[in-house]
């Protein structure tokens, strides 16, 4: 019989070495120079979390999802738009992207976050 782990991905195995362990979030990913990192640590039926760094000037552009997302800023400051309607977020804010909606984010600075998505 084959341990059911050995079956896991690379990404899978970093993703249980995180388990049942205290996580500080802004270590877990670092930024990269003209880019956006990210980092999944939750993949789930119900949903995802990933963790995304933001070099200055980068961003998302807009786009929607079929579920809400919880974005929290965990480092720096960013704008952030829903269907058009600009807003700031800093660190240790939030804000709920509506399913369905468009959105966007771009980094003001250099800027974290983990974005926590609810699938139904």
């Amino acid at each position: 019989m084959t341990d059911p782990r050995e079956e896991l991905t690379s990404s899978d195995k970093k993703r249980e070495e995180l388990i049942g362990k205290v996580l500080a979030t802004n270590d877990l990913l670092q930024y990269q120079d003209g880019t956006v990192a990210s980092r999944m640590i939750v993949f789930k039926k119900a949903g995802t979390i990933t963790l995304f760094a933001f070099d200055a000037g980068e961003g998302l552009s807009e786009h929607s999802a079929p579920y809400d997302a919880i974005l929290t800023v965990t480092d720096g400051e960013a704008d952030v738009t829903i269907e058009g309607k600009p807003f700031t977020v800093r660190a240790g804010e939030m804000i709920i992207l509506p399913a369905n909606k468009p959105h966007g984010v771009q980094a003001k600075k250099r800027f974290k976050m983990t974005l926590t998505m609810i699938r139904e």
